[in-house]
């Protein structure tokens, strides 16, 4: 007996002649991938040091089952003849506890990684609410989306997990299934009032992992030895981190700008990151210090990051920052904007007393734009009319370029006052040339490093393994709300009513900011 469906409509049985069937992709399997794109995966969204890498990975790890192998056959011979080492023996010394071990590991090396791979899917299964056309349906149409612009094969299974404070997202798989997990706190920066733009960033990266192939099972196994040695396991990650940074950009290029302010500033206080300052730090500090940080971390340290996302001409640094110069054979001067403090790699002769800072907050304040201050974080359900929309804010260049104020005339005396809110307003600085003021830019290359086609993506967030070393989340994104009110997001800021420039400059037009626009939402300017 059949009853009529409660919901008449779309959801019932059709009312009208059927619907040919959706055609319906050959399902993934070992020969052709996940992607219609096939094993290699899209052409020219990689970052070019992943794939020798990933060379680098698997003869480590094929050196490393010869090993094995060795050992294997010299315990099957020496345990027949009844003389000489042994598996068995070897612990005895210190080498050959360390050999034991790694026997042992790669014997039950691929089963370990099966295990915790199932052990992950059967978590968010069990534990996490699962994305649907009715629940969280918003999110799950941008993973659609983003699914279908990759080409996959079939929509990865979306997740929110409880974040508890943690800002993160991650892509795993399992078998021929494959997953995507945002953290209710990244989740939460999407919606009308908050950043949808960061969000579709931050998915468009996670499914770019699962595109990219960084997921797969076999390629966990054949390449997970080269995460145990030094400098080059670290670099391997990183690299396909801006991978999946070049998908997120080519899906959503505009949310790349929010994605960087919540890894920078929090999912409140993302809307107040200055974006431009953030990434010509990668420029500016300087050190031996900073590159090991870098050398050392999973993921591309947030300077970087957001410098590789400006600059679409370039690939991600993966070694040395913007601005250095290696023997000589390449300089690339990244900083664009001057500001006034100094970097920290200076010693701290140049560092300003508190006479001098006071000073230049007085002068930021006579050109300072009105809806600008007030930087404690954007919150749902509260007005923002008067501020400056965020994107705005996120992209207006620094107030000062030089420092203003000398030094103090004594422990009592009077600082100097500030004789002008700014210097000379100054060009471009970086390997773009020169600017003309008030130039447009034409839309930046989204997807090769020079090339015009679609931008890889990537993951953001805390240091995670991708799908497979234990299966640590890879990263995670987010953004904060915009004001419906004022002027274009993209617009440049105006001089408050009545606010002084005694420098007879205006301090927005320092820099080498083009005109910013949906392919092109940083604002960069043509290269000349």
């Amino acid at each position: 007996m059949t009853h009529p469906s409660p919901h008449p409509g779309p959801v019932g049985p059709p009312s009208g002649p059927a619907a040919p069937p959706a055609r319906r992709d050959e399902a993934p399997n070992l020969i052709n991938g996940a992607t219609r794109h096939g094993i290699l995966g899209q052409k020219r969204i990689r970052h070019p040091w992943e794939l020798p890498l990933l060379g680098v990975g698997v003869a480590v790890t094929g050196i490393g089952y010869l090993i094995w192998l060795v050992f294997v056959i010299m315990t099957i011979v020496n345990l027949i003849r009844g003389t000489g080492p042994t598996i068995f023996t070897l612990g005895d010394t210190l080498i050959g506890s360390y050999l034991v071990q790694l026997f042992v590991i790669l014997l039950v090396f691929p089963l370990i990684i099966w295990i915790a791979r199932a052990l992950m899917y059967a978590q968010q299964r069990a534990t996490a609410l699962r994305m649907s056309p009715t629940q969280f349906p918003e999110g799950y149409r941008i993973v659609a989306e983003a699914a279908s612009q990759f080409g996959l094969r079939r929509v990865p299974d979306a997740y929110v997990a409880s974040g508890n404070g943690v800002i993160n997202a991650f892509a795993f798989g399992h078998g021929f299934r494959r997953s995507v997990v945002l953290y209710s706190d990244m989740f939460e920066v999407g919606g009308a009032p908050r950043d949808p733009e960061a969000l579709r960033f931050v998915i468009g990266h996670e499914v770019g992992h699962i595109a990219a192939g960084h997921v797969s099972y076999f390629r966990l196994v054949l390449a997970n030895l080269i995460s145990y040695v030094p400098l080059l396991g670290s670099a391997f990650s990183r690299s396909q981190e801006y991978t999946a940074d070049n998908f997120g950009h080519s899906y959503c290029p505009g949310g790349s700008l929010g994605a960087m302010g919540v890894l920078s500033g929090g999912k409140y206080l993302n809307a107040e990151v200055n974006v431009h300052e953030l990434a010509d730090r990668a420029a500016t500090e300087k050190g031996l210090w900073v590159h090991i940080v870098n050398w050392r971390s999973s993921h591309p340290i947030i300077t970087w990051r957001a410098h590789a996302l400006r600059d679409r001409s370039r690939r991600g640094h993966l070694w040395f920052r913007p601005g250095d110069a290696i023997f000589g054979l390449y300089t690339t001067p990244g900083a664009w904007y001057r500001g006034p403090l100094p970097a920290g790699s200076t010693f701290s002769g140049p560092y300003p007393t508190p006479e001098q800072v006071l000073a230049m907050l007085d002068a930021a304040d006579a050109v300072r734009p009105a809806g600008t201050l007030g930087q404690f974080g954007r919150f749902n359900g509260a007005d923002y009319s008067d501020r400056m929309p965020m994107r705005q804010l996120q992209l207006s260049p620094p107030l000062l370029s030089t420092p203003v104020g000398g030094p103090p005339q004594g422990p009592s005396g009077p600082g100097a006052s500030p004789s002008g809110p700014v210097g000379p307003p100054r060009g471009p600085a970086g390997p773009m040339g020169p600017k003309s003021s008030g130039g447009s830019a034409g839309p930046a290359p989204q997807g090769g490093y020079g090339s015009a086609g679609p931008a890889p993506q990537s993951g953001y967030g805390s240091p995670a393994s991708q799908g497979g070393y234990g299966s640590a989340p890879q990263g995670g994104y987010s953004a904060s709300a915009q004001s419906a009110a004022g002027p274009s997001p993209l617009a440049p800021p105006a001089r408050p009513s009545g606010a002084a420039d005694p420098a007879g400059t205006d301090p927005y037009t320092q820099g080498p900011q083009g005109t910013a626009s949906a392919d092109n939402p940083w604002g960069m300017p043509p290269r000349s």
